[in-house]
Order: C-alpha cells, then sequence, then structure tokens
C-alpha cells in the first residue's frame, strides 16, 4: 500500500469521524442502504487498523531492544542468553508478520468499504427517491406548436434518410446508429459549435484517449459503481468511456498544482459508451438512449472556496447554449436519490420535445467537491504551500442525441426541418427536405 493510498483513505476516515451525523443525514437523503451500518464498520476498521498499527510498532520496539543485546552477550561469553533472546526475537518477527498481514487486510477491507459509500450530498439537495423527486429551478422559452401530422424523430430520421438505426444494428447491434448525409453534417456541426463556444469561454481543447485503466475509472468513480454499465476489454483490462468526464480529469490524477494553476478550464470531444443495460421502452425509443454517442465535455478544477461560484457559472454557461439553439429548457436541482454517485450537487438540463411532448435530459453539470480529488490525491500548496485537495466539477456541454432529437422534432414543418440560426454556417444548409 503506497503512503499516498493510505492519506486518501484516512482523509476521508476522518470526514465520516468529524463529522458522522452530517454524513449520516447526506447518505440518508440519498436513500443510501444501511448509512449508519456502513459508517460505524468505516470506524470500527480504522480503529482495528490503528490498533494494529500500535501493537506491530510496539512488538518490533521490543525486537530491536533485545536485537541490541545479543552482540554484547555473545562479546561477555553469555551465549545461552544470548541464544534465548534469539529464540524471543524470532518469535516476536513472526508476531510482527502476523500484525503486517493483519493490518494489510484490514486497510483492504477499509479501501473497498469507502469505495461503495457515495458522496456527501451539498446541503441544499433535498431528500427524494428518484426523478420524480428533483426541484424545477427555472423554465426558460416556448414550447413550440406544431402542424397536425408532427413525427416523433424515429419517424423523421427514416423520412429524410438521415439516421439509420437498421444499418447501425446490422454493423455492431442496437443502440449504434449510422448518421448519414445532412444527419452526419448536423452531428459534426453541433460538436464544432460546441467546441467552439467552449473555446471563447476560455476552456482549452484536448482530445483524450476514449479508453481508460482501472485506475482510472476509480479515480473518477465510475469504478466500481458503474462496472456493468460499462465496457471492458478484458484481454488489456481497459474500458471505454462513459465520458470525456473520466480521462480528462485523470489528467491531474497525483498531481500537485499550485493555487496560480486555478481554474484550470478544459474541453473536449469524445464518442461515449454505454451498456445501458436494463432499459426498455417507448421512453428509450430512437435517439434517446444509446449505446455509443458523441459529446462535448466541460471540465474544471479549481480551488474550494470557488467550486459553488464555478458550478453555477457552468450551469449558466450551458443555458446560452441552449438559448443559442433556440430551444425551450428547464433546470433542475436532483434530490438525493436521483444525485450521481460522486456527486455532491447536480443540475440536470433538459430540453422540451414538442412530438414526443416531454421533457429530455441533455445536461448534467456537477459539483464533486473533493470526492473525486481525494480518489485521485489531486492537490495544491496555497501561500502556507501546505497542499490540501482540490475540487473538480463537469459539465456535459453537449450531449448530442436528445440535443438532435429536439432539433428535428421541434423544428419540423410541412416543408422540412429548419435548422437553428446558429448551425446554418456550420452546415451550409438550412433546412432538411
Amino acid at each position: 500500500m503506497r503512503l499516498n493510498d493510505l492519506i486518501s483513505r484516512m482523509l476521508l476516515v476522518n470526514q465520516i469521524r468529524d463529522d458522522f451525523q452530517k454524513c449520516l443525514e447526506g447518505l440518508q437523503r440519498r436513500n443510501f442502504p444501511d448509512a449508519e451500518v456502513s459508517l460505524n464498520k468505516v470506524l470500527e476498521l480504522d480503529r482495528l487498523r490503528k490498533d494494529t498499527q500500535t501493537q506491530r510498532d510496539q512488538i518490533q520496539a521490543e525486537s530491536n531492544s533485545l536485537s541490541k543485546q545479543i552482540g554484547g552477550l555473545m562479546k561477555e561469553g553469555k551465549r545461552e542468553e544470548a541464544n534465548a533472546i534469539k529464540e524471543k526475537t524470532s518469535a516476536l518477527k513472526g508476531q510482527i508478520k502476523e500484525l503486517e498481514e493483519q493490518y494489510n487486510q484490514t486497510e483492504i477491507s477499509l479501501k473497498e468499504l469507502l469505495y461503495t459509500i457515495p458522496n456527501i450530498p451539498h446541503s441544499s439537495v433535498v431528500a427524494g427517491k428518484s426523478a420524480e423527486d428533483n426541484e424545477v429551478i427555472l423554465e426558460n422559452g416556448e414550447k413550440p406548436v406544431l402542424h397536425e401530422g408532427k413525427l416523433p424523430h424515429w419517424e423523421l430520421i427514416k423520412k429524410y434518410d438521415i439516421i439509420d438505426f437498421d444499418l447501425g444494428s446490422k454493423i455492431a447491434g442496437a443502440g449504434f446508429p449510422v448518421y448519414k448525409g445532412k444527419g452526419a453534417r448536423l452531428q459534426r456541426a453541433l460538436i464544432n459549435f460546441f467546441l467552439d463556444e467552449a473555446l471563447a469561454e476560455g476552456y482549452t481543447e484536448v482530445q483524450p484517449p476514449i479508453v481508460v485503466n482501472e485506475d482510472s475509472g476509480y479515480g473518477t468513480g465510475q469504478l466500481p459503481d458503474k462496472e456493468g454499465q460499462m465496457y471492458h476489454a478484458q484481454a488489456d483490462n481497459l474500458y471505454l468511456i462513459p465520458t470525456a468526464e473520466v480521462p480528462i480529469t485523470n489528467m491531474y490524477r497525483d498531481v500537485i498544482l499550485s493555487e496560480e494553476d486555478f481554474p484550470i478550464k478544459n474541453v473536449g470531444y469524445t464518442p461515449c459508451f454505454r451498456r445501458e443495460a436494463g432499459s426498455w421502452g417507448a421512453h428509450v425509443r430512437g435517439l434517446n438512449r444509446l449505446h455509443q454517442f458523441d459529446k462535448v465535455e466541460i471540465v474544471q478544477i479549481t480551488h474550494p472556496s470557488k467550486s459553488y461560484e464555478v458550478l453555477e457559472d457552468m450551469s449558466l454557461y450551458v443555458q446560452r447554449i441552449l438559448q443559442k439553439l433556440e430551444l425551450p429548457y428547464r433546470v433542475l436541482r436532483l434530490c438525493g436519490g436521483d444525485t450521481g454517485f460522486t456527486s455532491a450537487l447536480t443540475y440536470d438540463m433538459e430540453v422540451y420535445s414538442a412530438a414526443q411532448e416531454r421533457w429530455l435530459e441533455v445536461s448534467s453539470v456537477s459539483n464533486f467537491e473533493t470526492y473525486q480529488s481525494n480518489r485521485l490525491k489531486l492537490r495544491f500548496r496555497g501561500e502556507d504551500k501546505k497542499s490540501q485537495l482540490a475540487h473538480s466539477l463537469n459539465g456535459s456541454a453537449l450531449a448530442l442525441p436528445r440535443i438532435v432529437a429536439s432539433i428535428l422534432e421541434n423544428n419540423q414543418t410541412e416543408e422540412g426541418i429548419k435548422m437553428p440560426k446558429v448551425l446554418q454556417s456550420y452546415l451550409g444548409f438550412e433546412m432538411i427536405k
């Protein structure tokens, strides 16, 4: 076990010990099962680990003291006494070995347990069991009124031959569409538009790998929580990324920054891969839920005192993009039961789908506080030169599938589908006919 691993574990244990009631209440707002049992088990394992370490150190000190006596006794000709001490030190070494094995096993058990406990939600996060309990913060824009022959996007894409699910199923399987003609150009236009908007906002563009190793998955919290939802290349023990958040945030794993480095702002476009096991029904039809999709992700690393100000800025930034796309949207603050495993506070942005007559999530903007940086050992030094954990945040800006679905549905006319003005210079056309 590396020293940094021990420090990382200790920081979270100290949080539980010092703010037990706050941690318990936060996990209860998440509906985390057996919250009190898990937290008490953490403290029990921590006590056992410390007791084992103390006992081991005491026996080691005794063994060292006795070992120093052996040479002197031999010089004095007291061979029998020296041999007796040798036997005793040999027995002590056996005890030390057993205690070291017990310590290592306890440390592993503690680490594995901590990995199963989600982040403690921010005080503003209300209790709730599901998306039904999320708070609507605001709504913006008017819902479009469509002509009588309106179609959902899965019918529109067939009518205009711009996305082919059957062909994607033939090549790879369900949930892997093929974008064709103006459908492919719309994808490319949105990606370039989202990236250009982020660059204008001061983000640095990066192009990360779309596979990550196990350490990266644990670092940002996808493992072990989402292991069953990730595509796993077992031969190389690599995972296809569910979001660019994973590789971009892991760029700062095991890094100590300077306070002057903040804010760190990165943006990246990647394809994303999610198994979406157990998803079925009309609500996941067409582009509503895919196994592979494109997304532009924004990630910030910042000073703890600034992270909630940054979260609000990131939310407003995503809203400005939706306004430029002329899409009606609303902002939700997620309840405890719907907040992601690693997040302390999440805002979801949903756009209104006029043909489906329902809201579709297109972005999540989250503050993880120190939850990810604790796993990543991502620190910074302030003016006092002492290292402390940074805060990490990320947001979808934006995920393409439901944006495309809403653009197609909300802008359909009897003559064709009008493209938002902001995209027309990227597309080279104004309408899909």
